[in-house]
């Protein structure tokens, strides 16, 4: 029989909890914002209309215990020291060795590549991992005459499944963990599914070195002089424009092909919509969108000037000149540009590199009447800036950005032993039950702060705003699903449409439906809600709870269909030149091979 209706609370929760998932899709919306709107309503509803559990009632101010929670707290301590690894370039040796073995073999180093990028991510945060490796990789594959594009997203990939491998991973894995602890499991110590998902992970290494490639095209990728990534630019028109007076159609024939895409036409403080007929005046700045080879050669075919912000590319700052140069490079986490403007963080004054051009994959960057400056920035943005060499050079050493050049210089510095061993104490200290992981981080954090391994500004800025507050608002959703026995509502449903079924039946359902989740939503939020109910179901049936609350932890993790489904992936994505369907074509079987590889182990190992 179909479980009867729960309480108005458990209703409301579970409303609330679907409009979290659909409002975590909502790329316009930011995470963070969107997570303190559901947070902020969650409470004020559970205040006005109070809950009585077990004959008390409910305080709703428990539902800001997320901010203090244990999880949280670890996530941003392994941000912080993850960061430090990168500001001290600690992983530099690992860099050159690969970039000798690639001069070597580049099929086994491809192999070896892989390897060593899921054993990192089983102990640390994979960006700074793929921030490392991608500037590496396209050298030797400009080098060496290999398609970057067949390596780069096996690499993100790998990335992604060395990370199910220990309980610090990823922020997903400390999640799940920490809340089948909190629903009264033993805690699960860092190497306690270490077996299974190494397994797992052997068999998706070799799906990456041998199959992968052959499902991705050769795309070139020639990053010192042009790339296919296309950018968002203004051209300014003066008096001295061959285009003044033309109509925009034959401003396009007089550009000989070089300018596709004219989006909009700025005339003072007006928009003119570029019909084909419209003619062009005295300081106009045309938007296009378009290549950085096309926008600069139709720059130069029609005399106008590349306009960047408040400041227009002119004699003083010409694009060709002998101590000048174009490179295109990518925001990532830690970086002063993430989810702020160039214009607050002062790009320009600080870096002396002009942004000529914006790129954001498959999105509209900017927003109408918008300035360049003005922009919101993401990780994954790709920014196309011109200056001297030397700047440049300056700027793949700060770590604040990915410099898509064909260069394989990593930075590194005194501090980096430094960094390296407090990481592995972290690590060790933790799997040897000395101290939990959650003191451990944070002493780690802390110690490379006093080491000056990492300045403060550069460790906030690695806590991403919207990692901490979706795990907040999902611990806080998490907790309403319980108290109100939503979850065990949920439980029921999910039993009764999977009746009649096998233990081992129930577990594959449950995995592949969190793993559908977790590409279209929040991981997180998908491992926290998930978790209770995984808890319930084994239950139900009297089976060992560990099973499905790792179905729960690997299936939240599969995110490998869409390039939105993990950070990372989008800082491949434009690395590679991967259009969306590249990622279907690689991630879809790779999860269906894993889904299927994590149900037999589960099955063969805890049922």
């Amino acid at each position: 029989m179909f479980p009867s209706v729960p309480n108005h609370h458990a209703l409301f929760s579970m409303l609330l909890t679907a409009v979290a998932l659909f409002l975590f899709t909502r790329k316009k919306i930011p995470l963070e914002i969107s997570s303190l709107g559901l947070l902020g309503l969650l409470t004020v509803v559970f205040s006005l209309f109070p809950f009585d559990v077990n004959g008390t009632e409910f305080e709703a101010v428990e539902f800001f215990h997320g901010f203090g929670h244990e999880a949280l707290i670890t996530v941003c301590a392994l941000m912080v020291v993850g960061q430090g690894l990168v500001q001290t370039g600690a992983l530099e040796p690992i860099g050159r060795m690969l970039t000798k073995a690639w001069g070597i073999t580049p099929f086994l180093s491809l192999l070896a590549t892989l390897i060593i990028s899921a054993i990192l991510s089983a102990f640390m945060n994979n960006t700074p991992i793929v921030v490392l490796l991608l500037p590496i990789l396209i050298s030797v594959c400009l080098r060496t005459k290999t398609s970057a594009a067949k390596v780069l997203m096996p690499m993100g990939f790998a990335t992604l499944v060395g990370g199910m491998t220990t309980t610090i991973g990823t922020s997903t894995n400390l999640l799940v963990v920490s809340v089948a602890n909190d629903l009264g499991l033993p805690r699960m110590q860092m190497f306690d599914f270490f077996l299974p998902a190494s397994i797992a992970s052997g068999v998706a290494i070799l799906y990456l070195w041998l199959v992968a490639p052959r499902l991705l095209d050769e795309t070139e990728i020639d990053l010192t002089d042009s790339s296919p990534r296309l950018f968002q630019a203004r051209l300014h028109l003066d008096e001295n424009s061959s285009c003044i007076g033309k109509s925009i159609a034959q401003t396009k024939e007089m550009a000989s092909g070089s300018l596709n895409n004219i989006v909009r036409v700025k005339r003072g403080d007006h928009q003119i919509y570029p019909l084909p007929d419209a003619i062009l005046q005295t300081g106009d700045r045309l938007r296009v969108v378009d290549t950085a080879k096309n926008i600069r050669e139709s720059a130069a075919a029609l005399k106008a000037t590349l306009y960047s912000g408040e400041t227009i590319v002119d004699d003083d700052h010409p694009l060709r000149a002998e101590n000048q140069t174009i490179a295109e490079i990518a925001v990532v986490s830690g970086s002063s540009l993430d989810r702020a403007n160039l214009r607050y963080s002062a790009f320009l004054q600080r870096h002396q590199l002009f942004v000529l051009a914006l790129h954001r994959a498959g999105k509209d960057i900017w927003k109408f009447g918008e300035e360049i400056m003005d922009v919101i920035l993401e990780q994954g943005d790709v920014l196309l800036v011109q200056g001297s060499k030397d700047e440049i050079r300056k700027l793949k050493r700060s770590t604040e950005f990915l410099v898509l050049d064909s260069s394989e210089e990593v930075p590194r510095t005194k501090k980096a032993p430094i960094a390296l061993g407090i990481l592995l104490l972290v690590i060790l200290t933790a799997a040897l039950g000395v101290i939990p992981i959650a003191v451990s981080s944070l002493a780690g954090a802390m110690v490379m702060l006093a080491t000056r391994s990492l300045n403060l500004g550069a460790a906030i800025r690695s806590i991403s705003p919207s990692v901490f507050f979706v795990v907040v608002a999902s611990l806080a959703l998490g907790q309403a699903l319980q108290i109100t026995d939503a979850s065990v509502y949920l439980t029921e449903v999910f039993l009764y449409f999977t009746r009649d079924s096998s233990p081992t039946v129930i577990l594959s359902a449950l995995m592949l439906l969190i793993a559908i989740f977790t590409n279209i939503v929040s991981n997180n939020a998908a491992a926290v809600i998930g978790t209770p109910i995984g808890v319930g179901i084994a239950q139900q049936l009297g089976v060992s709870p560990e099973p499905f609350v790792l179905a729960v932890l690997f299936g939240a993790n599969l995110s490998y269909a869409t390039p939105m489904s993990y950070k990372t992936n989008l800082l491949v994505m434009n690395a590679g030149n991967y259009r969306f369907n590249d990622f279907l074509k690689v991630g879809v079987p790779l999860t269906i091979i894993m889904w299927i590889t994590y149900s037999w182990l589960l099955s063969s190992l805890y049922l």
